[in-house]
């Protein structure tokens, strides 16, 4: 839904584009997104080009169109070599710049994006703060929920949800910001008054080619373009080197760095998790029970706590909410059939995630940890024997599937996941997911713990352009009760 804007004339956002007086109030890259007075974007994707759609968008409302090319069409045409980087600067302007009138807060890197803004959203609501999350789960709007298509919305969307947001007198706003959204420009038209750095390993060499290149795209968010102040976590190298390039005002976050502005001046790992204390050179104190599992989630708590004492809360009001933090769906969550053994379903996909849960589900299992894993088709195919890798050493039973092959034939995943490793009797090859995890589950004794990686939250499995429906939660849930 488009919140009402008054109209506005086109010629007075950029009399060199739009050359004539069009009064347009909306707009949308989408033709079936199209209504009566918008503005249509026509822009050439992977597949097709948004002109391919323009009668359907003249149908529903267009009154004028923005492309790459001219077009003879019974409404105005405008040409810009580039309209998807003016995307989210018109959507901003028609909206009246909602980002300006929020608190927002946008978080990037490889990993860690999911559960750091869920702390974050979750220290704002346990202090009475109306606020509204976006993010690969999905959009909140104070307790509206919708589920998303992407990580982050294209350009004219966010900025409609952003309008909307602020127009429900909503003041704080947590995105996920990812490396796609930002090399596509829909954040053009965002300005955030901090983001914050997560980490970078590798992922999405398939669109970036080089890890350079995906660094290079992430640094792009900490500038003054996007933003006011940084958060930056040192424990990545990745992290070292944005903080010397960074042109904006930033702090640093360190596990165990004391030289970094914020850091843990105690981590006691106990039977409900990690009793911590928190210290800055600013002389903030913050303390409390943390009562998710996972080291790494260190890193994630860290970056929330930051980022809620820039945005206004007290140390009091922080170390209040720490305690009462919950994890975030299909992140080491636990499942429990009544089996006697751990069962966990986690969303890590890449090399490093992977090594981080499984070494984490090490602490606490005496027993032997069983994993189930795949690698997606039509991504980055040279994370795949690094993922096979890190699954077959982390684990004492390592099982190989499918996760969401798309057009790929799963058997040749499988190839790139196990080229060069020596499964020997610790490492299984199962093609059907589903079965995969049924043999995982008959060979787990007590004690045990079967940890299924790669799809955590998603609700279907992708073969062939099918989505066809497929919960890592409900199946293992399943195999439990069948060899219970």
């Amino acid at each position: 839904m488009t919140p009402k804007i008054t109209p506005k004339i086109l010629s007075e956002y950029d009399s060199k584009i739009f050359n004539k007086d069009i009064m347009v109030n909306g707009l949308s890259i989408d033709s079936n997104k199209i209504e009566k007075g918008f503005l249509f974007i026509a822009l050439a994707g992977s597949k097709t080009h948004g002109l391919n759609h323009l009668e359907t968008a003249i149908r529903n409302g267009a009154v004028a169109v923005l492309s790459d090319k001219k077009v003879d069409s019974s409404i105005p045409s405008f040409v810009c070599p580039n309209p998807r980087e003016l995307v989210g600067e018109i959507a901003a302007w028609l909206f009246d710049y909602p980002f300006k009138k929020l608190t927002s807060v946008g978080i990037t890197g490889t990993n860690g994006k999911t559960t750091s803004t869920s702390f974050i959203k979750q220290i704002w609501d346990i202090n009475k703060i109306d606020s509204a999350l976006i993010g690969t789960l999905g959009v909140s709007i104070g307790s509206t929920f919708v589920k998303g298509d992407r990580t982050t919305p294209e350009a004219d969307e966010l900025q409609n949800i952003a309008s909307q947001i602020q127009l429900k007198g909503i003041k704080n706003l947590v995105m996920e910001v990812s490396s796609h959204a930002i090399d596509q420009f829909r954040i053009k038209g965002c300005q955030y008054k901090l983001v914050g750095f997560t980490n970078l390993s590798q992922d999405h060499l398939d669109y970036h080619k080089t890890m350079d290149n995906y660094f290079n795209t992430k640094s792009k968010l900490f500038t003054k373009d996007y933003a006011d102040l940084a958060i930056i976590n040192l424990d990545n190298e990745y992290g070292s080197r944005l903080l010397k390039k960074v042109t904006i005002p930033a702090q640093s976050i360190s596990r165990s760095d004391i030289t970094a502005d914020w850091y843990y001046e105690d981590i006691v790992q106990n039977s409900d998790g990690y009793l911590i204390k928190i210290t800055s050179k600013f002389g903030n104190k913050i303390s409390g029970q943390f009562r998710v599992l996972g080291d790494f989630n260190l890193d994630n708590l860290l970056l929330a706590v930051v980022a809620s004492s820039l945005t206004g809360l007290t140390d009091n009001q922080i170390s209040g909410s720490i305690e009462k933090l919950t994890s975030v769906s299909g992140r080491l969550e636990k499942i429990d059939s009544g089996q006697k053994f751990r069962a966990i379903v986690d969303y890590a996909h890449t090399p490093d995630a992977v090594t981080r849960v499984l070494s984490t589900v090490r602490t606490f299992t005496d027993g032997r940890v069983i994993a189930i894993l795949g690698c997606g088709g039509e991504r980055d195919k040279s994370k795949r024997p690094m993922m096979g890798k890190a699954l077959l050493e982390g684990s004492d039973i390592a099982v190989f599937t499918s996760d969401n092959p798309r057009s790929e034939q799963p058997s040749q995943i499988l190839r790139d996941m196990t080229v060069g490793l020596e499964l020997l009797n610790k490492g299984f090859i199962i093609e059907d997911r589903r079965q995969a995890i049924e043999f995982a589950c008959k060979h787990a004794l007590p004690n045990d713990c079967v940890v299924l990686l790669g799809k955590g939250h998603e609700a279907g499995q992708e073969i062939n352009g099918v989505i066809l429906p497929f919960d890592d939660r409900i199946e293992i849930s399943n195999a439990i009760k069948q060899v219970k």
